[in-house]
């Protein structure tokens, strides 16, 4: 599997990856997550053009995961990470994540953070095993405060979520 940044011509078919692999979510008795719609091609390029949205890609070139991350209180945020269904448990999603710690690492940028379902078994069990970190309240930043109380308007902490860190 390749990576490799994301280009404009990519960005519709991200939201297609992140539907397909948000069906998941409904064998966890989450359909409403399952049903959200996926961020839209302006928000993706948003992303893109401050060059934090790379693609993992098959032989033909072709996405089949991506990860979006935005500048938060001096770390990189991981906003998204999907992976289609038909690449799915191949270590697609762990070299994304390796791919932008490599790239907050050569920039100077002292860890990664990501918010997530604490029971979900491809989210906070998944980001642990990946060397995040729960952090509680306390240690919340003003950005991922911020960050949680979005999540929590749109509906999100209707299951259990924490935000986790990664020190690089």
């Amino acid at each position: 599997m390749r990576i490799r940044p994301a280009r404009q011509a990519d960005l519709p078919g991200l939201r297609e990856i992140e539907r397909a692999a948000g069906q998941s979510f409904r064998d966890v008795g989450m359909p409403e997550v399952a049903d959200d719609e996926p961020p839209s091609v302006e928000e993706l390029a948003r992303h893109q053009r401050a060059g934090l949205a790379w693609v993992a890609v098959d032989a033909d070139d072709l996405p089949v995961g991506y990860l979006v991350a935005e500048q938060v209180d001096g770390n990189l945020h991981v906003e998204q990470v999907s992976v289609h269904p038909r690449a799915a448990r191949r270590g697609v999603g762990r070299q994304l994540v390796e791919h932008l710690a490599g790239y907050a690492t050569a920039d100077g940028v002292p860890a990664l953070t990501l918010t997530t379902f604490t029971d979900v078994p491809w989210n906070a069990p998944y980001y642990s095993r990946c060397g995040f970190v729960v952090l509680d309240e306390r240690e919340l930043t003003p950005g991922l405060a911020a960050i949680r109380a979005r999540e929590a308007a749109h509906g999100l902490d209707r299951w259990p979520r924490v935000c986790m860190r990664r020190d690089l």
